[in-house]
This record gives structure tokens, C-alpha cells and sequence, in this order.
């Protein structure tokens, strides 16, 4: 009762003191009240008023998303532009947009930058960002002929949408272009407006930028392209594809004539001075096909990319990169790998292949990601998860010996074993007793590593396969000891560089130096790069090291054996004969090789000792000449052990090349290797085989025999 007296009484007391509130407020504007012709001029301002603020709050909700775009690193956001040497510094090939923002503006040639202008946006230096004039004009023309005809676009607003935008044809476009215009107006100067639209541009043939598109359409620079060049260049800002010259020369050429005719009509040049042009117009430089490491050229531009994201490269996206690539060593191996598909590819039903060479410490030498790019870009090198079959037993191993229950001399039984309903065989189908591990990893016996597995834990062998490089799913199972998960060529082959690096985990990696395109050096591996991890121990790199030349020298990896180098590996063969490999290494470089179909149909009874171990040898052979040996870690070379290219000593000071030498052709190679093999030929024989010689193991017997 009480609550709802108060109720009544303040609500009857509120009532009447805001009546008279109002009264006050209608009484004091009453004396702004104006009457005649100053209350239509009041009206008229307060509607303006009104409708200025609806406009602007409009305005700013159509400029934000378009201000949204820019950011402190709009400037870097373009896609990269990437320049690929050899390790020679030879150009091997370009990935990304073909840019160089490298020439100052006031080294284009005058003709050049005149031509530019007068067909794009002659009012350039005058307008605030939009040309209105142009704009209007544009609108006019192509109302009356009912479709576009004309562009109003100014250089700013076009160089708005080639940084910003996309070329989508939208209203939402429109406006963003226009509102980024008076941002990069109030952000920049004219000439740097116009630097950055000259770089940026689409040029056609995957050119961004005049000077780009004059190496690619007259093979020189911007600087020095004349008029009729730099005429044919500003016609292609209107429709790259439609007037390059290598695509339609005649189309080409009619555009430039127009932009000629824009010259002179925009009193930039005279009559007399455009003739010349005009009696001989450009002519682009015949294209020629060059076979490129282009499987390489784009697992390197992956590689590049992800650096630049995580900002390796202080925002420059203008770049010129030093691989580790050979060349010689490429060609070779993809007609090592073209040649074996053609000779035996119908005898055992395989068609695919591919390949990869490394230093022991993660530079790509070679890469053959297919047999013919032309037909697949599918990089089966990089992109390809594969059954490894028994090359995978070589992460259970080192897995025991770093447990320190097992050396490569334990005697473990080969006798039938079951893991639930699934019972392991070895390939002859027969068991052998017992036998030291190392006779067991040279002869791949099945049942020894799933017992091995089972002693020293499977989530510990996936641990050591990750250490060691492998970065695809590994999950355990039955059949896991025998290679049932699937792996890359890549990490798989750089998982093996782990124990030709003395155990140190080294990546993969494309750049070993990247330069700007001013030249100046902005990353270098040997200064920027993160250490190398020790993911193995010393004492386990020499014990698998050991089982590894033993595979080679007397297991399933014969035909892989190098003449003069001492080479270990292991091979592998999935289930059904799906996939054959052979991953393998020597003291200076690390291979991996796999054989088989896309499709993941079986081979004829195709194994890791076949096709696969004879594709590594001829490819390594082929790097190992005139390369001086070097010893596997925790493996001595023999006393008697020379280089596998003599050099004769020069009798006059001349500088005697080794056969092999990345300056010879193949042809020249050839015929200096046979008369260096008529001179050997003529020598007492070379000392036997390299002993396997573990210092860890003191008294343990070599596990190589004559063959």
C-alpha cells in the first residue's frame, strides 16, 4: 500500500514539471523564429545540414572497408617476383609476377613516360586523384554507343585497383578505387604515383611492370627502349592479353599506332617526331621454349614464399635467389629417370617416377618431381605420400641402437611371430634363425624389425622418424615396422641426410642467398639461418651408417654400388608391389629414387633393388666425377682409396680441368672420361673396397665380402 501511494504521488509530480519544461524549452526557440525570405534560407541550410550528414555517415560507411585495405605493409603486399640461379649463379628460371621495381622513375626514357601518359591519364599532374573531365567524358561515350568504349579511370584509381582490388567490374569496386585514390594521393607524391603504377601494372606474359615486360617482349630494359617500343609497351596497360605482341603482333602493332596518334594529339610530340616510329614499329624477340627445372622452380617458390610471409626478407618482394641447383646434375637425373620409365616401364607396368638429390646438409641438387611437367605439374617428389615400404625399418633400427639395447652384432631370431591375426613374412617366404641384425637389415627381413618395434616402443620410432625429418602423420599399427605409412620422396630422403650429416637434422632448403633487385644481400644461410639440431648421437650414426654399407655391399642394394665411392642405402618395396625405392647416400650427397603409378595400380613384381637402386647409381655416379671421395661419418676411408677422376698434373702451368667439371658439355665430358679410362686402363688396379670400419666397435668384424 505504502509502495503504490509512492508510485501514484511521484508520477502525478513528474507529470506537471515536465509540462512545464517543455513550456520553457517551445518559449526560448521561439525567439530564433524567423519569418519571409529568412526562414527559406534557414530551412534551406537546416536540409543541407541534414542531408551533409546522412551523406557523410553514408560515405564513411562506404570508405571504411575500402581504408580497411591499406595497412603499414600495403606497400609489400604484391605476390613476389623471384628471380632462380644455380649454385653457379646462373639463371635457371622466374616463379611469381615478373616485376623490378628497381629503376628509378628518372631513368624511363621521356618517350616512355610521355607514352604512358598521354594514353592513360594525360591530366595526370593536374587532378586530385579522379579526373573529372575524363571521367564525364568517358560516360558520355559510352552512353552514346550503349556499352563501354572509354575508360575514366585515372592512373591513381588504376593503380588503387592494382594494389588493392581485384578486377572484378562492381559498383562496390568503384567506389573502394575512388576513396583509395584520395588515400594514396594524400599518401604519396605524383611521381611515385606514377613509379609504382608504371612497376605494378599487368604487362601481359606474366610481366608486372614496363621494365619487366621489356625484357620479355625485346630482351632489354626499359631504359633503353626506343619510341616505337615504348609505344607498343603503354598500349598493353589497357588489354595485356589482347595486344601482346607475342600473341597477336598485328593487334600489337595497331595499338601502338594509337598510342602514337595520343602523342600527338596531346601535343607531348610532333608529327615529325612519331614518324619514325611509325614507318618501323616494334618488333618482339622470337620466343624460344628452354627446358627449366620447373618441378624445382616451384617447390623453391613454395619455399621462398613462406620465408617472405614470415618476413625473412625486411618486405622485399623483388628478389633474386642463389640455389644450391647444378644444373648438369638435373638434366641428368630426368633422363636417367625418362630413359629407365621408356626402357623397362612396360616390363614392370610402371610409369612414374621421381627423384631427389641433396647435400648431407638440406641444399636441393636435384629435383625430378615427374617424368614430363609438361603433361603433370603434380610434384610426386614433393606432394606424393607414398607406402616407403622396408626403407622405413631404417628409422626402427636407429631407434634401437639409440635405446642401447641393440648393436648391429645382437642376434635377434627370425622365426615366425603374429601381432594379433597378422603374421609378418619375409619376402622368400622363408625364416632364417638367428642372425645379427646387421645381416638382417642388409637381407630386409620382415619379422626381426616388428619384433624390434614391439621391444623399444612404436610411439618411439615415430618419434625418431620425426627427429629425423619425416613430417607426415605417422600413427602406429600391426604392419607399422614394415612401412605401411605414407611419406614424401623429399622428407624420406632427408631423413637419411640425417645420417650423412653425422646426425645433425638438416631440412631441405631451397635459397642459400637472396639478393633485392638492387643486388644488395638481405638473407644469407650461413648468417641467418637457424644452427643445425643434433637429433642422433655419434656412437648411433656409426652403427647405422655401418648397416647401411652393408646393404649395399651385400644386401638388397647391389645394384646401387658406386665404383670407387663408398655409398650406403637402404631399399624399400610396399605392399603389392605398389611403390619401389631406394634412398641412399654417400659422403658427399644423399639421394632418394621411387618408382610407380599415380593411380597406385601394382608393378610387375618391381622391388627397391631394381629400378630404383639402378636409378640412383647412374644418377650419383654421374655427380661423383671429378668429386674427390669423402668419408661417411663413423665409416673410414681406406688408405688406398683415390678420387674416381685422375688429373693430370700440367706440364706448363695450364689449368687442367677434372672430367666432370660443370663447364663442359656433356659431349666434351664423355670424351675426356674415355681418355682418362684408356690412361687408367694402363694403371696398376686401385686397392680393394672400403672395410666397414666402426670405432665404437673395436674388435668387430667387417661386414663386407668379396663380390
Amino acid at each position: 500500500m505504502a509502495l503504490d501511494s509512492w508510485l501514484d504521488h511521484t508520477f502525478w509530480t513528474i507529470g506537471p514539471a515536465l509540462s512545464r519544461w517543455w513550456d520553457g524549452v517551445c518559449a526560448a526557440f521561439d525567439a530564433f523564429r524567423v519569418r519571409g525570405w529568412r526562414r527559406w534560407t534557414v530551412e534551406i541550410l537546416c536540409e543541407g545540414l541534414t542531408l551533409g550528414t546522412a551523406g557523410a555517415l553514408v560515405m564513411l560507411a562506404l570508405a571504411l572497408p575500402a581504408f580497411r585495405e591499406t595497412g603499414p605493409d600495403w606497400l609489400s603486399r604484391a605476390d613476389l617476383s623471384v628471380t632462380f640461379l644455380d649454385r653457379h649463379g646462373s639463371e635457371i628460371g622466374k616463379r611469381g609476377v615478373m616485376q623490378n621495381d628497381g629503376i628509378p622513375l628518372s631513368e624511363y626514357p621521356d618517350h616512355l613516360i610521355k607514352a604512358a601518359l598521354a594514353t592513360e591519364d594525360r591530366r595526370f599532374y593536374t587532378h586530385f586523384g579522379i579526373d573529372v573531365a575524363g571521367t564525364a567524358r568517358a560516360l558520355v561515350q559510352n552512353a552514346r554507343a550503349n556499352g563501354v568504349v572509354q575508360g575514366g579511370s585515372s592512373i591513381t584509381q588504376q593503380l588503387a585497383k592494382n594494389v588493392f582490388l581485384t578486377n572484378e567490374r562492381t559498383l562496390e569496386r568503384k567506389i573502394k578505387e575512388a576513396f583509395l585514390a584520395f588515400w594514396l594521393e594524400f599518401h604519396l607524391s605524383k611521381d611515385e604515383i606514377l613509379k609504382l603504377y608504371l612497376d605494378r601494372a599487368y604487362m601481359g606474359g606474366g610481366a608486372f611492370g614496363v621494365d619487366a615486360a621489356a625484357h620479355f617482349y625485346f630482351g632489354k630494359s626499359a631504359r633503353d627502349v626506343d619510341l616505337a617500343e615504348s609505344a607498343m609497351l603503354a598500349g598493353l596497360f589497357k588489354a595485356p592479353t589482347k595486344y601482346a605482341p607475342h600473341v597477336n603482333l598485328a593487334a600489337a602493332r595497331a595499338r601502338a599506332a594509337t598510342v602514337l596518334d595520343n602523342l600527338v594529339d596531346a601535343g607531348f610530340m610532333t608529327e615529325g617526331q612519331v614518324q619514325p616510329a611509325r614507318f618501323q614499329p616494334a618488333t618482339p624477340k622470337p620466343t624460344v621454349a628452354v627446358s627449366s627445372p620447373d618441378y624445382f622452380l616451384d617447390w623453391a617458390y613454395g619455399e621462398i614464399r613462406a620465408m617472405a610471409d614470415a618476413g625473412a626478407f625486411k618486405g622485399q618482394r623483388v628478389l633474386r635467389v642463389r640455389t644450391a641447383l647444378d644444373p648438369a646434375l638435373q638434366r641428368h637425373a630426368e633422363e636417367v629417370v625418362e630413359r629407365m620409365l621408356r626402357q623397362y616401364g612396360d616390363s614392370y607396368r610402371v610409369d612414374q617416377a621421381a627423384a631427389v638429390i641433396l647435400e648431407p646438409e638440406g641444399g636441393v641438387r636435384a629435383m625430378v618431381g615427374g617424368r614430363d611437367y609438361g603433361q603433370s605439374q603434380f610434384n610426386r617428389a614433393v606432394d606424393a605420400l607414398r607406402q616407403p615400404g622396408s626403407s622405413f625399418k631404417t628409422y626402427v633400427y636407429a631407434t634401437a641402437f639409440a635405446s642401447g639395447k641393440f648393436t648391429p652384432d645382437s642376434v635377434v631370431s627370425d622365426a615366425a611371430i603374429c601381432v594379433g591375426n597378422w603374421c609378418p613374412r619375409n619376402y622368400g617366404r622363408r625364416f632364417a634363425g638367428k642372425v645379427p641384425l646387421i645381416t638382417a637389415f642388409a637381407k630386409s627381413i620382415n619379422t626381426i624389425p616388428v619384433r624390434l618395434a614391439l621391444a623399444v616402443g612404436q610411439r618411439n620410432v615415430i618419434d625418431m622418424a620425426h627427429r629425423m625429418g619425416l613430417r607426415s602423420k605417422l600413427d602406429v599399427g600391426r604392419a607399422f615396422a614394415l612401412g605401411v605409412e605414407e611419406v614424401t620422396v623429399l622428407d624420406h630422403t632427408s631423413a637419411y641426410g640425417t645420417l650423412a650429416n653425422g646426425g645433425r637434422r638438416a631440412p631441405p632448403f631451397a635459397a642459400i642467398e637472396v639478393d633485392d633487385s638492387k643486388g644488395a644481400a638481405i638473407w644469407r644461410r650461413e648468417r641467418d639461418a637457424k644452427p643445425l639440431q643434433q637429433v642422433l648421437g655419434y656412437p648411433v650414426v656409426a652403427q647405422m651408417n655401418r648397416m647401411m654399407l652393408a646393404v649395399v655391399e651385400n644386401g638388397t642394394g647391389g645394384r646401387a654400388r658406386l665404383d670407387g665411392v663408398q655409398a650406403g642405402g637402404k631399399t624399400g618395396t610396399s605392399q603389392s608391389y605398389r611403390d619401389a625405392w631406394f634412398i641412399g647416400f654417400t659422403g658427399s650427397l644423399v639421394g632418394g629414387v621411387w618408382f610407380g603409378n599415380d593411380d597406385f595400380t601394382t608393378t610387375k613384381e618391381m622391388t627397391g633393388g631394381s629400378l630404383p637402386a639402378m636409378a640412383w647409381k647412374e644418377i650419383m655416379a654421374f655427380a661423383h666425377q671429378g668429386v674427390a671421395p669423402k668419408p661417411i661419418p663413423g665409416i673410414a676411408l681406406p688408405a688406398a682409396s683415390k678420387p674416381a677422376v685422375a688429373e693430370a698434373a700440367p706440364e706448363d702451368g695450364a689449368d687442367v680441368r677434372p672430367v666432370g667439371a660443370r663447364n663442359l658439355s656433356d659431349g666434351a665430358a664423355k670424351v675426356l672420361q674415355a681418355l682418362i679410362a684408356d690412361v687408367a686402363a694402363a694403371r696398376p688396379a686401385v686397392g680393394p673396397r672400403a672395410e666397414l670400419v666402426t670405432p665404437f666397435f673395436a674388435g668387430a668384424e667387417p661386414a663386407t665380402a668379396a663380390r
